[in-house]
C-alpha cells in the first residue's frame, strides 16, 4: 500500500506518512474554519471514535441511520489527512471535523474563525497502552517493540504524533482564546448522559430524553465494537492487520493496571509530575 513505511516529519512531530503529506498537513495548517464547524481535537486513543460517534447521535437528533451506514472518516473527517478535501461536504449546517494536531499548529486558523473546539482527554497511562497496541495493528505505524521500550518512547515524546504531555498543555493553553469544550474519557464512562447534556449546550443543541436514550444505546462500547462504521474493520488488512487485534479493544478505564510494573509505574508518575507541575488540568486520574 502507498507509502505504508514512510514517516512523515511536519512541525518538529512524526506521522504516519500513508495518512499524511507535506501538502495535506499545509493545508491543514492554512484550512479557513467557520463559525459553525465543530472540531474535534484529541492525541491519539484518547476517545476520538466516540466523540465520532456522540456528535453524530447530537446532530442526527438520535436518528442512527447516519452512524449506521456512514464511516466515520466520512461523517467527521481528518483535517490533516491526504482525503481531506475530496471528504468535507460543503454544507450550509455544521460541519464536524476530526484532527490529532497540535494547538500551535491548527491555533492561528481557528483564532481566525472561533469554531466550536471538543477536546478530549484521556488518562495518559491508559493511552500509552492503548497506543501500543494500536501500533501493533497499523501497519503505518512502526512495530513498537517491547511495552517497555515504547513507554520510554512514550515518555520522551519520540512516538509519531508527539509528546501527550505537550498536546495536553498546547491546548490547554488556548482556553481563553478559543471556543473550547474540555472533557475527559473517563467523564464519558462515568455519565455519558451528563456529559452529552453539556455537549448539547456548549453546541446550542440541547438534546431531548430520546435522542439522549438513543445516544447511550448507539455510543456504547459494545455497539460501536460492532458497528463497521466505527470498528474500521473495512479498513484493509494490508494496512490494518485485523488479526493481531481489534481497533475497538476493551473501551475501559484503568487498563493500564494490567501493564505496568510498579517501577514502570513509579517512572510515569516522576515524568508526569516533572511535566504537569503547575498545569490547571482538571483530570479523575490519580498520580501518586
Amino acid at each position: 500500500m502507498e507509502r505504508l513505511g514512510v514517516t512523515e516529519t511536519f512541525a518538529g512531530i512524526s506521522l504516519p506518512g500513508h495518512l499524511h503529506t507535506k501538502e495535506s498537513l499545509h493545508f491543514a495548517t492554512t484550512f479557513p474554519f467557520r463559525d459553525t464547524d465543530v472540531l474535534i481535537v484529541t492525541y491519539p486513543k484518547s476517545g476520538t471514535t466516540w466523540m465520532q460517534e456522540i456528535l453524530t447521535l447530537l446532530f442526527s437528533d438520535g436518528d442512527a441511520g447516519p452512524a449506521r451506514t456512514i464511516p466515520n472518516w466520512e461523517r467527521a473527517p481528518w483535517l490533516e489527512q491526504t482525503y481531506f478535501k475530496e471528504a468535507l461536504r460543503d454544507t450550509g449546517g455544521p460541519r464536524l471535523i476530526t484532527s490529532h494536531l497540535p494547538a500551535r499548529v491548527l491555533a492561528p486558523a481557528l483564532q481566525r474563525a472561533r469554531p466550536k473546539v471538543i477536546y478530549v482527554a484521556r488518562n495518559p497511562r491508559d493511552v500509552a497502552v492503548s497506543f501500543y497496541h494500536f501500533h501493533r495493528l497499523a501497519k503505518f505505524l512502526p512495530e513498537p517493540g517491547s511495552f517497555d521500550a515504547f513507554l520510554g518512547r512514550f515518555l520522551e515524546g519520540s512516538v509519531q504524533y508527539g509528546s501527550w504531555f505537550e498536546h495536553v498543555k498546547g491546548w490547554l493553553g488556548q482556553r481563553q482564546l478559543l471556543d473550547i469544550f474540555y472533557v475527559t474519557y473517563e467523564e464519558l464512562h462515568q455519565d455519558l448522559p451528563g456529559a452529552a447534556r453539556r455537549l448539547g449546550a456548549f453546541l446550542g443543541r440541547a438534546p431531548s430524553p430520546e435522542t439522549l436514550r438513543s445516544l447511550e444505546r448507539h455510543c456504547s462500547f459494545a455497539a460501536m465494537r460492532d458497528n463497521a462504521m466505527a470498528n474500521y474493520s473495512l479498513i484493509p488488512r494490508e494496512i490494518m492487520d485485523h488479526s493481531r487485534g481489534r481497533f475497538m479493544r476493551k473501551g475501559v478505564v484503568g487498563d493500564w493496571h494490567e501493564h505496568f510494573s510498579p517501577l514502570q509505574s513509579a517512572l510515569f508518575d516522576r515524568v508526569y509530575r516533572e511535566q504537569m507541575g503547575g498545569v490547571a488540568l482538571r483530570a479523575p486520574w490519580h498520580v501518586a
